[in-house]
């Protein structure tokens, strides 16, 4: 993927904070905002992760090792 992401990520989030200034709120208090949902989206990514159960690789199904990559592992839920 190239950088085109990010300018289009750029893009929406003017778009975003501008409905919010257009609306009566400052820009700096929108962009703390952001920043600090920004923060909880990333602790609680984290949270979710961590309470996930073990995942095993599919290689050794007899006795499975714990796994290095997602891509290559099933959830033993």
């Amino acid at each position: 993927m190239t950088q085109r992401w990010r300018e289009a990520l750029r893009l929406r989030l003017e778009d975003f904070v501008h409905t919010f200034v257009v609306n009566g709120a400052k820009q700096e208090d929108v962009f703390d905002a952001i920043i600090a949902e920004i923060g909880s989206l990333r602790a609680d990514d984290v949270r979710v992760a961590e309470s996930l159960p073990p995942m095993t690789c599919r290689t050794t199904p007899p006795n499975p090792a714990p796994c290095s990559t997602r891509s290559r592992c099933r959830d033993l839920r």
